[in-house]
């Protein structure tokens, strides 16, 4: 399961920072990463977001202003944040976490890109969904 790696460094300090909107979080290897709630948003690893195959990712906008209302741990590998949005199903291992941390600038460079492909703006509202979303079988 992801975030339970030996090799995964694991968060000794995480604090919400509500008005600017960054989680900070400091890891046993030293490194400690500021990631922007939008940043997380974009990038929930739920399937919401990621889809449920490649090709099926729906691009996030109008995320600039999220914040963060809850932060669970769950288990002892990773935490589920509840944004200002609604969204609350991405579950963020620890090594996800430390991914976002780590990548910041290339993450970034990579969503300007599919929203530039896309022809939308960063702030723009998401679409209104019609029909279902995800399903369980």
């Amino acid at each position: 399961m992801a975030g339970l790696d030996k090799t995964t460094p694991t968060p000794q300090d995480i604090t919400v920072h509500s008005a600017s909107r960054v989680l900070e979080i400091g890891f046993s290897d030293g490194n400690t990463f500021r990631i922007p709630f939008e940043l997380m948003r974009v990038y929930s690893p739920s399937a919401e977001v990621q889809g449920h195959g490649p090709g099926q990712e729906v691009l996030q906008t109008g995320k600039r202003e999220v914040g963060i209302l809850a932060l669970e741990p769950v288990g002892n590998y990773a935490v589920q944040p509840t944004f200002t949005d609604g969204h609350d199903s991405g579950i963020f291992s620890w090594d996800y976490l430390y991914f976002l941390g780590s990548q910041q600038d290339q993450l970034w460079t990579e969503y300007n890109s599919r929203l530039e492909k896309a022809g939308v703006e960063r702030d723009a509202d998401m679409p209104v969904k019609s029909g279902g979303g995800c399903s369980s079988h």
